[in-house]
């Protein structure tokens, strides 16, 4: 079991098939039958005390699940500022669906942000995961703002870059995929504002860590 915290009030468990094993636990019992698998639950916020410091006595949590590829089950753990009303322990769960559409082969992809808020919360989340460098995952990374809508638009991507699939899975937390489109990218580029034309992840971890 790995604890790596995002913000303050999010991190993020990976769980592998022996975790699972020795809590007599699997992927359909865990979406279908969340309270059956609140031990393994309890052990991930004692764990994620002890490592990271991310305390949830008092505050209600939103649980979010999926199965990655490579056979992990990663869960996302969000702490509630607003002190909670009911029990801690009483977890509620929202399976999440595998990531759709992202091809980890594609050379451009676009990603789409409700806020910048949110922008500034995937910033850290990097920061906070320090095997991905965003220089070696792509030669340019932009921020454009389109409609109200934040895209972070990566070009030139290394699909042999060792961490990838760990940025992909790392981002999804944040944003969903606009796109894997060169005439997208051209639209946002043509009609969009640019907010970070170079560096955009840098540039936030530099100066918009949340």
């Amino acid at each position: 079991m790995k604890i790596e915290k995002l913000t303050e009030n999010k991190i993020r468990v990976i769980v592998n098939s022996e975790d699972l094993k020795n809590n007599n636990l699997d992927y359909q019992t865990i979406m279908e039958k969340p309270i059956e698998s609140q031990k393994l639950f309890l052990e991930m916020l004692l764990k994620a005390e002890k490592e990271v410091g991310f305390y949830t006595e008092g505050y209600k949590l939103l649980v979010e699940a999926f199965s990655s590829s490579d056979g992990l089950f990663v869960f996302t753990i969000t702490k509630y500022v607003e002190k909670a009303t009911t029990s801690p322990n009483k977890l509620k769960v929202t399976p999440k669906k595998k990531i759709k559409n992202v091809n980890p082969k594609s050379t451009i992809s676009t990603y789409r942000f409700s806020s910048f808020e949110e922008f500034c919360e995937f910033c850290t989340a990097i920061h906070n995961t320090t095997r991905i460098q965003s220089k070696q995952l792509a030669k340019n990374i932009a921020l454009y703002l389109f409609n109200n809508t934040y895209y972070l638009i990566l070009s030139n991507i290394n699909t042999d870059y060792t961490y990838i699939h760990a940025f992909y899975s790392t981002i999804s937390e944040f944003a969903s995929l606009a796109s894997h489109s060169e005439t997208f990218k051209m639209k946002l580029l043509e009609h969009g504002k640019p907010i970070m034309k170079r560096n955009a992840i840098e540039t936030g971890i530099k100066y918009f860590l949340a």
